[in-house]
This record gives structure tokens, sequence and C-alpha cells, in this order.
């Protein structure tokens, strides 16, 4: 039975806290700026010591800063910061100047390491059978539990069984938001209407005549009703992962990008809208796992904190998997610190097949 880590909070009686100073609030000297000496936030929980209370910051970011507001601790990117804003300000994480980075509050136990051993790190050559195991059980916790955000490239539109088993974790509640591109949305409907991938069966893998065609005429099909829900509607489509989004209001959140086709009505052509609505999915997420796409993958990691506070005050940990053919982009993750990415090195198309089979769908 899967059961969360526990959350073991710094003990704040300690000499350490007890003495520390107050941290230092400067106001922002403009719109979009943030004080010198601005302290610039982790993954991991941090605390600051203001009015003699030390405040989690809540719903935290890296790279980020730390606003002083309300009474509580928002963590804000510099291009939203105002004038006038309190920002923490600062450069050391023990207490020093106020502020405590906390990076083993889960307690996670460290593997027992030889100082020289053989497949220390995640690749091809990796058994991820055990992974594969306690994600099953994770998902199943999620799905009641959690908010579960899946991260996609457009290499699931490619194949038919991965387009059915991905609408199979959708129709049975395992996914809460889709973030991704133009690509995905295109090509999986371009499956769903012409049943083809950029031109190619999406079953045999055999290219169709004019086949380079087809996902141009999809867009412009879509852009003809206006918007994708009324292009399903008026062209009676059926099946994929955007259908079963539409299908089933699971939210999806597409990210432009300067290569793109079109686009579709509903991608985000402003890289800075996107990433707000990206982010506004991510604020409430407790499982990412993030697919064969690796500039969606890194922007996604670098606005998920290791640690979720639930409306109760429970502290949770945030679960990150990434998982990609490529051994570059799962262990760039995974450098994030094994608290927050897991990597998983193999075929996505597998991967969410094996996962639609393994939870019996």
């Amino acid at each position: 039975m899967f059961r969360l880590r526990d959350y073991y909070p710094p003990d704040f009686t300690e000499e350490r806290f007890c003495s520390a100073p107050e941290a230092v609030l400067k106001p922002a000297p403009f719109d979009g700026v943030a004080p010198e000496h601005y302290h610039a936030m982790s993954i991991f929980p941090e605390y600051f010591k203001i009015g003699g209370q030390w405040l989690l910051a809540e719903e935290s970011r890296m790279d980020c800063v730390a606003v002083y507001e309300g009474g509580r601790i928002v963590v804000r990117e510099f291009r939203l910061l105002k004038q006038g804003d309190l920002v923490v300000t600062g450069r050391t994480e023990q207490c020093e100047e106020g502020i405590f980075v906390y990076p083993d509050g889960f307690r996670e136990e460290a593997a027992k390491k030889d100082v020289f051993a053989f497949r220390q790190n995640r690749s091809r050559e990796t058994a991820f059978s055990r992974d594969y195991n306690e994600l099953y059980e994770l998902l199943r916790h999620e799905k009641e539990h959690g908010k579960i955000v899946w991260v996609m490239g457009p290499a699931f539109s490619f194949d038919a069984d991965a387009r059915r088993a991905m609408s199979k974790l959708i129709e049975n509640g395992y996914v809460h938001a889709v973030l991704a591109g133009n690509a995905l949305a295109t090509h999986d409907l371009e499956g769903a209407y012409l049943r083809t991938a950029l031109g190619q069966d999406i079953y045999t893998q055999e290219s169709v005549p004019n086949g380079h065609y087809n996902h141009l005429d999809l867009i412009n099909r879509v852009r003809y009703h206006g918007s994708i829900s009324k292009f399903i509607a008026e062209e009676k489509i059926d099946n994929g992962i955007i259908y079963s989004c539409e299908k089933y209001g699971v939210p999806y959140v597409l990210g432009g990008s300067i290569r793109d086709d079109g686009p579709l009505p509903p991608v985000y052509a402003d890289v800075y809208k996107a990433q707000d609505a990206m982010r506004n999915e991510i604020r409430g997420a407790t499982t990412v796992i993030a697919m064969a796409t690796m500039l969606h993958t890194i922007a996604t990691g670098n606005m998920t904190p290791s640690y979720r506070v639930l409306p109760d005050g429970t502290v949770r940990q945030v679960y990150f998997y990434c998982v990609d053919v490529s051994e570059f982009v799962v262990n760039k993750l995974a450098d994030r610190g094994s608290l927050s990415a897991k990597g998983i090195v193999t075929n996505v198309q597998d991967f969410v097949v094996n996962l639609q089979k393994g939870l019996g769908l």
C-alpha cells in the first residue's frame, strides 16, 4: 500500500534558529526589478524569520524571489515584481541572515555507494521494473488524493497504441492536467481526423500520398471552426488525447514556439502567458510526469518545487518523473535532486502503454 513520506519540520527551538537575526526586507526599486543582494529561491522548503516567526514559503519556485506580503511569504517571478514589494535579501542558507533552506525534511535515505561502482546513473542499461511498480502505486494514490500533471511531447501522437493508452489514463482519472505544445495537439488531432501523424499512418507508419499536407490541413480546419472543441463536435471526432481531455474536462496548456505551424487556436503565442498558464496548473501538482519534450520538461522542472503545502497545512513531497529515450534529458532533470526528479530512460510510447496495462485499464 502506497504511503507518502512524513515531513519533519525543523526544530525552531534550536539555538541557531532562536539566535538568528531577522530576514532583511528591501523594497523593489522598480516594476520587474529586485533590490540588490536579493535571495533567489531553490526547489526545497525555505523558511524566513520575520517578526520573530519562521515563515515557510508555501508556493515556491526556483530562481524567483521571496516577497513578504500580507503576513506570509509569496514567491514571485522577477518580471511580476511591483515597485515597493518587500523582497527578502541575503545569500546564506543556514540562518545567518534569517534564511533557512531545508533539503532534508522528508528524510530520504541516501543510497550507499562505493567509491568505485558501476552503473550509478540512469541509462539504457538500467532496469526500471521497480520504478514501474512504485509508479503504479503512486498513481493509484494520487488519483484520489493528489493532482497528476503530465508534460507531453508529440511522440505519443505518432503511435495508435500510445494514443489509446493515454486516452485510457485520462478516462480513468489518472490525468488532472496536460502541459504540451502545438505539435502534440496538432498530430494527435491529425491522427483522429485523418489517421495520420505528419502524413504517416499512426498504426502502420506508412506514408500516405501528399501526407505532408495533412497536419497543415488539420490546423487549417480547426482554425476554420474557431476552436478545438467546436472542431471535435462538427467533425465528429471520437478518439485521441485532446478529444479525451475535452470529453472529461481535463485542462491542457499548449505553449507555443517560434517554429510552430498555424498554430492551433488555444496555443499561447506569448511565452510568458504560456509560463503563467503552466505555473497555474503546477501550483497544485503533487506528481508530475514529463515525457519526450526536453524544453517543456526543463521549463516545468524549473517551476516545480520538491514539496507542496496542502490546505490543512500539511507539507508533502512532490514526485517528478522524467521519461525520455535520451539519457541527457533524464539526467539533466535528475541533477535537480533525488527528492524531486526520477528518470526513466525508455521509449515513451512503450512507457505509457506499460502504465495502462500495469494499472489494469
